[in-house]
């Protein structure tokens, strides 16, 4: 295996990786999801502090199960790009083999 092939399978998250990752977005997208529907709940309908509590956890649940399956099929998806992982490392790469191939062929 070539340098830059191991190099590049070190950085591929593995898939549970990518699920706790995911797990740990969701909690976090979630709770803002919660908070906004409560808010805008709450100021804009004439609903009890309980149906608007449940209808904030209602539309919760359904952005959880739904960005969650989403999430992780995006994760694997860009996990299997090979684009921007070791960019900067080949252009640094040719720059140096330039300037030293320069240096090399110049007279002593």
């Amino acid at each position: 295996m070539s340098n830059s092939n191991k190099e590049y399978t070190q950085q591929k998250d593995s898939p549970t990786r990518s699920v706790l990752k995911a797990i740990s977005w969701r909690l976090i997208a979630s709770g803002a999801t919660f908070i906004i529907s409560f808010v805008i709940f709450r100021q804009y309908t004439e609903k009890t502090l309980a149906e608007i509590i449940e209808t904030a956890s209602i539309i919760t649940s359904v952005d959880v199960v739904a960005k969650l399956i989403l999430y992780y099929f995006h994760e694997r998806l860009w996990t299997n790009v090979a684009w921007g992982k070791y960019w900067r490392r080949r252009v640094w790469k040719r720059k140096y083999r330039k300037l030293h191939k320069k240096t090399e062929n110049e007279p002593s």
